[in-house]
């Protein structure tokens, strides 16, 4: 019924918990697609000290997470596509609620439960989602971009399922981006799929230790291929709510970053497109003189 893809790329120390999440699942109807992606730890040989028929491991050159999970996706033989990452976690109830979602909206093509961050302190929080449009414990979500414009990212990796042809019908992951590959990928989906979404807790977010909120540790890419590709998708489905919000939220981000480093030209540059696209958004000018005085 469902195939678990995982892409592993130098996370020895944190596979065996992630695969494990998965073999305690209380439905059991799956196969496990682990894609080592050029690791050099040995993680490979972790994953084979698990002893489970259900899992699959496939060993290539590194070329990258959205090679890993696209090349995960072509090697999978089940109807549902679950992701999870290396690192991250499933509560035991993560795939029965997914099920749960498909059996109850079987109009839908993408299924999304909630999840919590975890930090190296196995301290937890919980997501900030807002302005969901049902009232109870499942439904849904008709107003993806209005949603991911004003909270933390209602659609996150590893607790998304999808149907395997839905997510080859848009292409897969799009390759030979650094950061912002499954953002473009959940925003191509939702302006062609329905997407049911459960309020329910079942993943597990575990924040990288090099995680900050200081100064960033890499610019952006300068060819900003997802904002190109979001201001597309933008132009063709001007009639879906707080998608233009949504592409201006972007370039926000974009602009936070490049003030933070500095650079003003660009920051300036990303500023402009954010107003553009969300005229009432004053955020933004914050960041022009932050990066003046840098």
């Amino acid at each position: 019924m469902i195939s678990v893809i995982i892409p592993l790329y130098n996370k020895r120390e944190y596979i065996a918990r992630t695969i494990n999440s998965v073999l305690s699942q209380t439905y059991q109807d799956f196969e496990i697609v682990v894609i080592d992606d050029g690791s050099t730890d040995a993680g490979a040989e972790k994953v084979k000290s698990i002893i489970d028929k259900r899992i699959h491991l496939i060993i290539q050159e590194n070329a990258g997470v959205a090679a890993a999970r696209n090349r995960g996706i072509e090697e999978s033989r089940r109807e549902f596509i679950a992701f999870l990452d290396a690192d991250d976690e499933w509560k035991p109830d993560y795939l029965s609620t997914q099920i749960m979602l498909t059996e109850k909206y079987p109009q839908c093509n993408v299924f999304a439960t909630n999840y919590e961050f975890c930090n190296s302190k196995e301290n937890t929080t919980p997501t900030i989602i807002r302005k969901i449009p049902f009232p109870g414990e499942d439904g849904i979500l008709t107003n993806y971009f209005e949603v991911a414009s004003c909270s933390h990212p209602p659609l996150w990796t590893s607790a998304v399922m999808v149907r395997k042809q839905a997510i080859q019908s848009i292409g897969g992951f799009p390759i030979g981006i650094k950061s912002g590959e499954d953002l473009l990928t959940w925003a191509r989906l939702a302006v062609k799929y329905k997407i049911a979404y459960s309020k329910k807790v079942c993943a597990v977010y575990h924040i990288p230790e090099t995680s900050s909120f200081g100064k960033p540790t890499r610019k952006p890419q300068r060819s900003d291929i997802v904002g190109n590709e979001l201001e597309k998708l933008y132009k063709g489905n001007k009639h879906i709510k707080g998608l233009r919000t949504y592409v201006s939220l972007w370039h926000k981000m974009r602009a936070s970053i490049y003030s933070r480093l500095g650079m003003k030209v660009l920051c300036l540059r990303e500023v402009t497109k954010a107003l553009f696209y969300n005229p009432l958004n004053v955020k933004p000018f914050a960041y022009i003189p932050i990066s003046l005085f840098h």
